[in-house]
């Protein structure tokens, strides 16, 4: 990819961390070094969508198109730092490149084939203000940037925090957010294929509550897409 004289001057000027190393990237890496997407522990789902350990999640829960996630999330492990910065450091621009990075990367497996709609998992005003966004909306963002699939965000809302999701075992965390999220505009999502978008998945109970919800539309098909899945 070429890059313009005047970017080369700004990274000469700003040089660019890579956040999982720290060394310098260089001008035409984005986010993250070419050694360490070399070591980045990708899961491939996007080859099996239908039929993956991530989708399994979901069986029984709501009716699931197809899962996917980037890489294969383990907490406090170097890879870690992209969602901690991500979500607890203001590094709101590093959304928006991992969505560039994941849309560029799945494009081979035609994971967005079909997709109508993008829908971040909505967080509380109270979080969004704390925190001053919602990062699965800016991976979504990034995802939109490259494929042109517009973003939903006024179709199902979050009435609560539930509390962290970290201590609690699966069924736990089903019953602890059962009934955070409203669908409130049902019409828009009408015969649409939507693609749900989120940071990390666990044991999939926060995802499947919002998806259930969506699914009160008539005749919605629902796919998942994540950037991290936790392996159990």
């Amino acid at each position: 990819m070429r890059t313009s004289f005047w970017t080369r001057i700004f990274d000469l000027i700003a040089p660019r961390p890579c956040p999982i190393c720290g060394e310098r990237l260089s001008v035409n890496e984005s986010l993250i070094c070419a050694v360490c997407h070399m070591h980045l522990p990708v899961t491939r789902f996007q080859y099996e969508p239908l039929d993956n350990p991530m989708a399994r999640l979901f069986w029984g829960q709501f009716p699931i198109e197809r899962a996917a996630a980037w890489f294969y999330y383990v907490p406090h492990s170097y890879v870690s730092t992209l969602i901690y910065d991500l979500k607890y450091h203001g590094q709101a621009e590093y959304g928006v490149a991992i969505g560039n990075i994941i849309a560029q990367r799945f494009e081979d497996s035609h994971f967005f084939e079909g997709i109508d709609a993008l829908i971040p998992i909505p967080i509380t005003r109270k979080r969004r203000w704390h925190r001053g966004y919602n990062q699965s909306e800016m991976v979504a963002q990034g995802i939109s940037e490259i494929t042109g699939i517009p973003i939903y965000k006024k179709v199902v809302r979050r009435i609560h925090f539930a509390g962290s999701q970290t201590d609690k075992d699966r069924w736990q965390r089903l019953e602890n957010v059962e009934n955070v999220f409203q669908l409130t505009n049902p019409a828009k999502i009408a015969n649409k294929h939507i693609l749900i978008i989120d940071d990390i998945v666990t044991t999939g109970a926060t995802i499947s509550a919002c998806a259930r919800q969506l699914c009160k539309a008539d005749n919605v098909t629902i796919s998942v897409l994540t950037i991290g899945f936790t392996k159990s």
